[in-house]
């Protein structure tokens, strides 16, 4: 069994402030994807030391030459930046989506193939989408080409997983609602960025056309949420009042060994070092 983690952690320096390393220690993901890390490498690598030592204090590796982060920092300052962390040994690396080549679209999307204990080398996919502005034409124009940058990418690992290759999951913040079950006032958001038609129309050609598997709703059933996002604004959260905007999509073959799933809002309420909450799901690969 191995268990993968997504979390929007809404500045890693901040989060790092608020208690995330106490939950690194408790909970130690094989693979921890994060999205909006927005620092400098220095401090990501010295906040991934803490990590390490984490880890090692909870016994889930013996030291820090047994942990590997994969990351990008956005080329533009304070925006996005994505990282992966696994304490499974790791056999490759790739860094953004091809065509893309604006500084906008960088820190947004990585790739590590990891061995897991069973042998199998797995790829995890780390993915921030951007966040989209209806009132903002060119930040719209930036969503629609990152997301069909990625359906050539996702279309390639699909075919890989198909013909005997590598099976794949990709975990993010992808910053869609896919459905009226994943948000809680859908009426009154179907012209907001996130839940727009033609946004969630790529959902559909995800699971649909390309054969990826929503794993957590896959598991869930069809039940109102659960949801990973609440704004900050008012009482939101305690009203659960969210979004389902953090998931983890699979290639068939792996998302038949999903076997559970945790939505952690545990430190959303308490520490609060993030208005998202981690989405974390058990894999018997």
């Amino acid at each position: 069994m191995i268990t993968i983690t997504t979390s929007n952690v809404n500045g890693l320096r901040a989060a790092d402030r608020k208690g995330i390393t106490t939950w690194a220690g408790r909970n130690t993901p094989n693979v921890w994807c994060m999205q909006e890390v927005r620092a400098p490498q220095p401090d990501i690598d010295a906040i991934f030391g803490k990590f390490a030592f984490e880890y090692a204090q909870a016994g889930a590796i013996d030291s820090a030459e047994d942990f590997t982060l994969t990351n990008e920092v956005c080329r533009v300052k304070g925006r996005a930046g994505v990282a992966l962390l696994s304490d499974l040994p790791v056999v490759g690396q790739r860094y953004g989506l091809p065509g893309l080549t604006e500084d906008v679209d960088s820190g947004r999307w990585i790739e590590t193939d990891v061995r897991t204990p069973q042998s199998y080398v797995i790829t995890v996919v780390c993915v921030y989408v951007h966040a989209g502005n209806t009132d903002d034409p060119l930040k719209m124009e930036q969503k629609y080409r990152f997301l069909d940058a990625m359906l050539v990418r996702m279309g390639e690992l699909r075919d890989e997983a198909a013909h005997g290759g590598r099976q794949a999951v990709l975990c993010g913040d992808f910053n869609i609602a896919h459905t009226p079950l994943d948000i809680k006032n859908a009426k009154a958001n179907e012209k907001h960025a996130g839940f727009l038609p033609e946004e969630r129309a790529y959902v559909d050609r995800w699971l649909d056309e390309y054969e990826f598997v929503d794993v957590m709703r896959d598991l869930a059933g069809d039940i109102q949420g659960p949801y990973t996002w609440w704004s900050q604004r008012g009482r939101a959260f305690d009203n659960n009042v969210g979004w389902r905007i953090d998931y983890q999509f699979a290639t068939p073959e792996l998302a038949e060994t999903a076997r559970g799933f945790v939505i952690d809002k545990a430190p959303t309420y308490e520490m609060r070092w993030s208005d998202h909450a981690p989405l974390t799901i058990t894999y018997d690969v």
